[in-house]
């Protein structure tokens, strides 16, 4: 397999701050330059120093005037904050496109990324390669595959079904593999759709031994308030969320129960959109709000952050990858999956959208308004690959939904740098600009909070310490283009 990503760039191509200058000065520092830090929000007229991988000094410009460096870089006019975190994606979804992605995402100022399922010997693959050279990849944390139950959905018996997810049959079968996946390393852990309620609450309880987050799909057998007291740490998608705020929530909980019995014995994938296709509509349309502020309390008590995917759940209706400038993104993919896309996203956007699923959108841009009101935290996050997703473009598109969603720019710059950083308690480390912190940066040419597209405006990307400068980043495009 060809690696295709900045670890291999010509020498040319990069510009390292490398190791500390002999004569003593710091590797580099970035002069009056406005800082966005996502606690604090704008502070102007600051000069950073960055040094073995960290931000060193921050400070007012006029007094860090005598402060050197082996590389000086005017900022003036400029925006500096956190690299940002892609909180939901996934490796494993197209093997053939996992080689580019690193690139991806360090072009578009993704500076770490959690992936939510695959294969544990696939994921962890790159999980090693982004530590080995951590200046030259985003940093990877896994999930390994999606604990699911017995049939499990992503059970790799079509092109749109990948092996992602173990199916588990027993309690015995979920301590086994929680056991191991523990032994490789996982940051967290998955739990899936079709997971029996005793089966779930095993999962929760193992994980709070070895302190891992579970996230997941909250299982089909079970109601998410009760899914939420069990242990469940975060939700993807807000999947299932739907049923549990209708009218009659709990007949419908028992209907699946019914369906869940009924379908054992057919293959999982199938299952779950049959479920999905008998209750997910009528739920929308029952929708109760008393219902769902009751279930956002539970959630709120009980720290159940959310991880949205909005640019994965409005892209049936909204249609971004037919967005002429997000198509250009396209350009950056291997041929093969570039002309496929080309062609599969023309023909889905041909389609008529159905009335249910503009109703639909609605629903989700209203409950990420409602999620976000109750204080909830939000993590950026898109699934990408799936559907149509470039990596690291598609954030960019994630910040722009949940803006429209009803977070202000600044709570949506929190949801993909100190909320990702919070989830796996590197709050000190790592997430906002000061002094201690990682020197994972962005540095903008617009303010991105008088616009959430600015965050596209990049003028560079720093990772532990190392400068691509705008050059370099249209130098790792141009290659993936070529095909290099």
């Amino acid at each position: 397999m060809q690696l295709r990503f900045s670890l291999l760039l010509p020498l040319s191509l990069l510009i390292a701050c490398g190791p500390s200058d002999p004569k003593g000065f710091p590797d580099l520092r970035i002069t009056h330059v406005n800082i966005i830090d996502p606690g604090r929000g704008l502070i102007k007229d600051q000069t950073v120093v960055i040094d073995d991988q960290l931000i060193a000094q921050v400070d007012d410009a006029a007094k860090m005037t005598k402060v050197q460096a082996s590389k000086t870089i005017d900022g003036t006019g400029k925006y500096l904050m956190p690299g940002l975190w892609d909180a939901h994606v996934h490796f494993a979804f197209m093997e053939e496109l996992a080689p580019s992605m690193f690139d991806l995402f360090l072009a578009y100022g993704i500076t770490s990324v959690r992936d939510t399922g695959g294969k544990i010997d696939f994921v962890q693959k790159w999980k090693a390669l982004a530590a080995a050279d951590s200046t030259a990849a985003p940093r990877v944390m896994i999930a390994g595959p999606l604990l699911d139950g017995d049939p499990n959905v992503y059970d790799g018996s079509g092109p749109m079904v990948p092996e992602l997810s173990v199916g588990l049959a027993t309690i015995e079968d979920v301590e086994e593999q929680v056991e191991f996946l523990d032994s490789m390393g996982v940051d967290l852990l998955k739990a899936y759709e079709m997971l029996t309620p005793e089966q779930f609450v095993r999962i929760t309880e193992m994980a709070r031994k070895k302190n891992l987050k579970v996230t997941g799909h909250v299982p089909l057998s079970m109601s998410v308030v009760d899914a939420s007291r069990a242990g469940l740490n975060s939700m993807e998608h807000m999947r299932n969320l739907e049923l549990a705020c209708a009218k009659d929530a709990d007949a419908l909980l028992e209907k699946r129960r019914a369906l869940l019995a009924a379908g054992k014995n057919d293959p999982g994938g199938i299952l779950r959109t049959r479920i999905h296709d008998a209750q997910r509509q009528n739920a929308v349309e029952t929708f109760d709000p008393l219902i769902a502020d009751q279930v956002l309390d539970v959630l709120a008590e009980n720290n159940v952050w959310q991880i949205p995917t909005m640019a994965l759940n409005l892209a049936g209706t909204e249609r971004p990858f037919m967005n002429e400038e997000f198509r250009r993104s396209f350009t950056y993919l291997p041929d093969s999956i570039e002309a496929s896309w080309r062609k599969n996203s023309t023909s889905f956007a041909e389609q008529e959208i159905p009335e249910f699923q503009k109703e639909y959108s609605k629903w989700k841009l209203n409950m990420v308004r409602k999620i976000n009101e109750k204080g909830i935290p939000i993590m950026a996050g898109t699934d990408c690959p799936i559907f149509f997703l470039t990596p690291g473009r598609s954030l960019h598109l994630e910040l722009e939904t949940l803006v429209q969603a009803g977070l202000t720019p600044l709570q949506a710059i929190q949801s993909a740098t100190q909320r990702p950083a919070e989830y796996f308690n590197l709050q000190e480390k790592m997430g906002f600009v000061r002094e201690g912190m990682a020197a994972d940066l962005l540095l903008l040419d617009a303010n991105p909070l008088e616009s959430i597209k600015n965050t596209q405006a990049i003028s560079s990307v720093f990772r532990a310490g190392r400068l691509y400068d705008r050059a370099a980043l249209d130098g790792i495009l141009n290659r993936l283009a070529e095909g290099e």
